[in-house]
């Protein structure tokens, strides 16, 4: 009953929360991130304050500003996150996005939300419902970025690009700074009755899930959290980002190609997952 969360009038979660854990404690871990390949990532936040001022480097120099909307579809790749905090840090709105669109609802939300920019993996037919998609609006102002390896007509290489970027951003200052009734992120529902609505959230979303993470969840500072759940999805970011890394913990991804609940727990028993948190049919798929 006495719990309160005090909002300041400029809170921005990645330089409020980011950048402060890089500074004060730049070896804690943010992400523990490993796929079906053997590859593994571990991203501490001094790590993911260079990582996301070179997104945040990237974004801008391709001219996307604050309000402006760009689109992830990345399903469980570490680049989410960079991505994710080097939008905020522009005061960009990142919309995050399942890959099972199709080219129908990516043209609808291409006009709805006005998208300035889509972020996608480079397989499982993404690109190509993209491609379609702006080829039925003859729009060549939305710009296409892949995560992967070579090159794609009309697409820009993100890993590239972000190689090339510099990793020193500077808050934005004057009309460029975020206010906490600034949109952070925006969410389209599920569509059952009718077209998708665009939900928006403002910059204190990140502070509300504290309480899913400290008090629901029960983190633990300096744990690893695991939530199953694809980024397209909102149990993605009130799951594994804002809350967590609030409270002090790590997020670990587990980036599978088809699920797989033996292997998930084994990939979880083996990077120390402390707590852990899924929908009711990975329970099942676990018993």
């Amino acid at each position: 009953e006495n719990f309160k969360i005090t909002v300041p009038e400029n809170f921005n979660f990645a330089f409020d929360v980011v950048d402060v854990y890089a500074k004060d404690d730049p070896d804690k871990i943010a992400l523990v991130w490993c796929n079906d390949l053997g590859e593994e990532k571990i991203i501490p936040f001094g790590e993911m304050k260079l990582l996301s001022d070179k997104a945040a480097n990237f974004f801008s120099g391709r001219g996307i500003k604050k309000g402006d909307a760009v689109m992830l579809s990345l399903k469980s790749r570490y680049e989410f996150w960079i991505c994710m905090i080097g939008l905020h840090k522009i005061g960009a709105v990142a919309i995050p996005a399942t890959h099972m669109l199709k080219k129908k609802d990516i043209v609808y939300r291409i006009r709805r939300a006005d998208l300035k920019m889509l972020v996608t993996i480079e397989d499982e037919g993404v690109p190509a419902e993209v491609d379609g998609a702006c080829q039925e609006l003859a729009n060549g102002k939305v710009l296409k970025a892949f995560v992967g390896t070579g090159e794609r007509d009309g697409w820009i290489n993100l890993r590239n690009e972000l190689k090339a970027a510099s990793s020193d951003f500077k808050r934005p200052e004057g009309e460029g700074v975020t206010k906490s009734t600034d949109i952070l992120l925006a969410y389209f529902t599920s569509g059952t009755t009718g077209n998708p609505k665009m939900v928006n959230h403002d910059q204190t979303y990140a502070l509300g899930h504290i309480l899913t993470a400290h008090y629901w969840q029960n983190v633990e500072d300096d744990g690893l959290h695991y939530t199953v759940a694809d980024t397209g999805w909102g149990k993605a970011v009130w799951g594994k980002l804002y809350g967590q890394w609030i409270a002090g913990s790590a997020v670990f991804v587990y980036d599978y190609d088809r699920f797989d609940a033996a292997r998930m727990m084994e990939n979880a028993s083996k990077y120390g997952v402390t707590t852990f948190c899924a929908p009711p049919t990975i329970y099942r798929f676990m018993i």
